[in-house]
């Protein structure tokens, strides 16, 4: 992590930037995920293999998969897991695909069930048909 401050209303607030390989790049001006305090704030994950860059997945199912183990990936490199997770937003390119990503979504929460928001955008970076972002505590 490399760390940086920010001054706000006086005082200073610690927040450290999150960079790993085992996860997609940023595609953008944007962290991986920042820490602040004991809060971890990740960037939308999209089905990009970290490795090549490429998109993963044709369908809502393998995306999802995809974009969990990047999730994943960024959130033990900031200190924490998918059990740290307390809020996620999921944005889909089409609320159809809902049930599909779900079970995945399932399948890696397990009996942790954090708030979640779910969404259908107009589009998604690179054409991708799912995204997630989380909010999650150090643990």
């Amino acid at each position: 992590m490399e760390e940086g401050k920010k001054i706000k209303k006086g005082r200073i607030i610690q927040m450290d930037f999150v960079s790993t390989d085992k996860a997609p790049a940023a595609i953008g001006p944007y962290s991986q995920a920042i820490v602040a305090g004991k809060l971890i704030y990740t960037a939308g994950q999209i089905p990009l293999d970290p490795a090549t860059m490429e998109m993963v997945g044709s369908n809502v199912t393998e995306q999802t998969e995809q974009v969990l183990k990047n999730l994943k990936a960024v959130l033990e490199a900031a200190g924490a897991g998918l059990g740290a997770v307390v809020k996620t937003t999921v944005f889909l390119a089409d609320m159809a695909d809902f049930q599909a990503m779900n079970e995945v979504y399932a399948s890696h929460f397990g009996d942790h069930k954090p708030a979640r928001a779910a969404v259908q955008a107009a589009a998604l970076p690179k054409g991708a048909l799912v995204e997630i972002e989380a909010v999650a505590t150090k643990e």
